[in-house]
Formats: structure tokens, C-alpha cells, sequence
């Protein structure tokens, strides 16, 4: 041990190695940094040597680098990765959502990478407010008085309900407290909040009266949730948000709505789902809704409140509205979104509502055309099947696809399953019939080349 230990080298003398100047040179390290990772090395050492679990090495200096250059290797590996969804869910909660359109991706590197008038007032010259930024665009696409952008749908919804109701009642129907990714549950963020929540009906059955009874001289608002991520069937009845407006005018009362996935898109066009647009909600009369940005809208992460001037003007001046702002990036991913539906053209330019709306027969061309690229050795072949939308929405709709199913000899398809998973770009997949299955619903154009390399190198 002794001797193992007298041969460790010093860190001067580390420093005057071959491999030292080329990591700072070819790595962008700082002297002071690589030193740090040096001694940690030695230091490391020093305590395996003294425990007894190092073994005999006549090189202690290549070992070193050698430990080193793995650390680099894992700094320069990023944690959050591309992935190729390959499953068929278009708005993948785990995969990261809606993917941006090329002119939203545009938009954020150049604000990113340029100084913008975020919070500048161009036309005046002075302070402006990134609450303008996307107003406009919001109020055009849902007919809203006004509008404003949190960071994402839970922020909205507790802004609403602290700026207020707080110490104040909110009625809500038993079969519409849902509970969101992540176990956050409506009722928690109304406790967070302040505000006291008021049950009514059960949980298949709300009736108007219901609301009506409830009411007191500590209500403040009605709320709604639209229940897009799961359906209750059989012996259920509820009363739409249109039929409370009246009740809430009559009363005195706030009638809000949180809406869930934000869906500015007719899919019910494409004969897919049933979800209300954000306009027709708020043609209704209602005074507030809430909505997703990186769900149905197909934007970045990002909570949209939309609704009457007098509400919105007074959530904009809580405290919690600058706690809950959104970077310059979103902003600006956020409003190239929106200009595509202005421009009425989001089927063609954002990927969400393009997937959602492919038919079957667009997507087994897909599929054909992929299958011909395959090596001899693999086994592909077609399946009917169905897709999901996704992101808790439209829990009912099942959109027909077709998969590729794939299968190679002497390989099992979990052992390829898991390989799939670990490469770069990493590739999510199904497992149909014990075979490999893609859905080129998710799967681009672009990304056949990525796949492509990824199984020949199974081979």
C-alpha cells in the first residue's frame, strides 16, 4: 500500500503532461477547473489505495486521463436529449409534448441569441410590458377581451383563484375534480390558494339546481373544468358552462372555466373528438378560461388566461403574476404559434395539429416507403391499429393508423426494445404481437435516416 502510495503522481506534474494542455485546449477547460478534476482524481485514489479496494496499476498517470476524459465525455453528453417518438401518442408527456413548428424554433434562437424589446416600448421609447407581447394575437384567435401568459396551465389556474377568490368560495362540481400529472389535484391547488372549495353534486350527476343551492354570501365564483383527460359514461348528467353564465351574472358571481388543452383548432372538421374551441367557450359569456400552450394549441409550455378586460387587468397587477411570468423564449415560440393560426393555416405548419390530422392512408405511405429501406435480415410488416392524441386530451378518440411491425432473426425483441432506448437518438417505441412497433403517425420524414443508422447498428 505503501508503495502505491509514493507512486501516485503530483499534481504539478499532472499538469505538465501531454494530456493536460490538449484537454485545455481542445476542450475550452480552464486551467483552474481541469486542476480541480485532477486532485479529485488523485484524491480519489489516495482513498482506494488506503481502503484496499484499488487494484495494482503500473500507470497511474494514463489512468488518471483516462478517468478524466470519461467525466468529459458525460459533461459534453447533454441530459436533455432528443428522442424519436415512435409510439404514436402525439402529445407524449414524457417525450416533452408538442413539438414546435420551424417558424417558432426561428424565432426563439434569434430573440435567444440577440438582445430583445422584451419589456421596451419601441414606438414610445420607454418601459413597455411583456404582457403585450402576445395580447393581441390571443385576443384575435379566441375573440377575448383580453389576455395574459403564465408559465404553464397550474400557474394559470392558481393566479386565478388566489387574485380572486382567496377567503372566498368556489363552487365546483364533484365530477370535475380531476387530478393532473403528477398528482396535483384541483382541490390542492384551490386549498394553496386560499379559496374554499364548495362541492356539489356527486360524482356522475351535477344538476343546475345544485349550483343554485349552493350559492351564499361568501361565494365568489363558479368554476368549470372541462374534464379532457378522462370521460365519464353511463348514468351522468352535468350542467354545461353555458347554462351558468345566467346563474353568475344573476348572482353577481365570477364564472370561470379551465379548459384543460386549449384547443383554438375545429378537429371536430377532421371528424376528430368533440373538445369546444377556447372562442367558442368564451362566446358563451364566461369570464375567464384558462388553457395549455404545449397541448392542442401545439405551442411552448405555457398557461393562457383569456377573458374579461376588468379580470385580466386585475391578475396582471397581482404579485404573483411577475412570480409566474414567462421567459422572452416562450414568448417568443408562444406568438410564432399563434400567427399560424391568424394566418388560418395550422394544419400545415404545426406539427401537433399536422399528426393529429393525418388519415391512415397518408400514414401507411409512410410506412410503405420506410419498410423499403430495411436491411434483408429484418422481417416488416404492416398492421392496422390505432393511435392516441394524448397529453390528457381527447381520452375517447383513437385515430386509425397503421404500424410497422419489426422483427429480426436471432434477436429477441425486448433485447432490441431496450437497445432502441439507449442509443442516440434515443428511439421509443411499442411492443405489438412481440414485435417492434412504429407508428409513423410521430415519426418525420427526417428521422427515417436517424432509425435507419440506429438498426444497422444492431446489426
Amino acid at each position: 500500500m505503501l508503495k502505491l502510495l509514493r507512486n501516485l503522481p503530483a499534481i504539478h506534474e499532472l499538469q505538465q503532461e501531454k494530456q493536460f494542455h490538449e484537454i485545455l485546449q481542445i476542450q475550452d477547460f480552464s486551467k483552474e477547473r481541469l486542476t480541480e478534476w485532477v486532485q479529485a482524481e488523485v484524491s480519489k485514489l489516495r482513498s482506494d489505495i488506503i481502503e484496499g479496494t484499488f487494484k495494482d496499476h503500473t500507470n497511474f498517470n494514463q489512468l488518471i486521463f483516462e478517468r478524466i476524459d470519461k467525466r468529459i465525455k458525460q459533461l459534453n453528453k447533454p441530459t436533455l436529449q432528443r428522442v424519436i417518438n415512435a409510439t404514436g401518442t402525439v402529445l407524449h408527456t414524457n417525450l416533452g409534448r408538442a413539438a414546435l413548428s420551424k417558424e417558432a424554433i426561428s424565432r426563439v434562437a434569434e430573440v435567444a441569441s440577440h438582445y430583445s424589446n422584451l419589456e421596451y416600448n419601441l414606438s414610445e421609447q420607454k418601459r413597455g410590458s411583456r404582457h403585450d407581447i402576445i395580447e393581441s394575437l390571443v385576443k384575435e384567435t379566441t375573440g377575448a377581451e383580453a389576455a395574459m401568459v403564465v408559465n404553464n396551465n397550474a400557474a394559470a389556474v392558481f393566479l386565478v383563484l388566489k387574485a380572486l377568490a382567496s377567503d372566498k368560495e368556489v363552487i365546483v362540481s364533484r365530477g370535475e375534480l380531476v387530478e393532473i400529472g403528477g398528482s396535483f389535484r384541483i382541490s390542492s391547488i384551490m386549498a394553496e390558494s386560499g379559496a374554499s372549495l364548495v362541492e356539489v353534486g356527486t360524482t356522475n350527476k351535477t344538476h343546475f339546481y345544485d349550483y343554485e343551492e349552493a350559492i351564499t354570501e361568501e361565494t365568489m365564483m363558479i368554476m368549470k373544468v372541462h374534464t379532457s383527460n378522462f370521460k365519464t359514461i353511463g348514468f351522468t348528467s352535468e350542467v354545461a358552462s353555458k347554462e351558468l353564465v345566467s346563474l353568475a351574472n344573476q348572482r353577481n358571481l365570477i364564472i370561470y372555466e379551465d379548459l384543460g388543452s386549449g384547443d383554438l383548432f375545429q378537429f371536430r372538421n377532421y371528424g376528430i373528438g368533440d373538445e369546444p374551441t377556447v372562442k367558442e367557450s368564451l362566446a358563451y359569456g364566461l369570464d375567464l378560461v384558462t388553457f395549455s400552450g404545449d397541448k392542442l394549441l401545439g405551442g411552448p409550455q405555457a398557461g393562457i388566461i383569456a377573458g374579461k378586460k376588468k379580470w385580466i387587468d386585475r391578475l396582471k397587477k397581482h404579485q404573483l403574476a411577475r412570480v409566474l411570468r414567462v421567459d422572452k423564449m416562450t414568448l417568443a415560440a408562444l406568438e410564432a404559434t399563434l400567427i399560424h393560426y391568424v394566418k388560418g393555416s395550422p394544419e400545415k405548419n404545426i406539427p401537433t395539429i399536422k399528426s393529429i390530422c393525418l388519415n391512415a392512408d397518408e400514414i401507411r405511405a409512410k410506412a410503405e416507403a420506410f419498410r423499403t429501406m430495411l436491411p434483408d435480415n429484418w422481417r416488416a410488416e404492416l398492421s392496422k391499429d390505432v393511435s392516441m392524441v394524448g397529453g390528457g386530451t381527447m381520452p375517447a378518440v383513437e385515430l386509425p393508423t397503421w404500424l410497422l411491425l419489426l422483427s429480426k432473426e436471432g434477436a429477441k425483441t425486448q433485447s432490441l426494445y431496450h437497445a432502441l432506448h439507449k442509443g442516440s437518438p434515443a428511439i421509443v417505441t411499442r411492443i405489438k404481437d412481440e414485435q417492434l412497433a412504429l407508428d409513423f403517425r410521430t415519426i418525420e420524414e427526417e428521422d427515417y435516416g436517424d432509425i435507419l443508422n440506429r438498426i444497422w447498428e444492431l446489426e
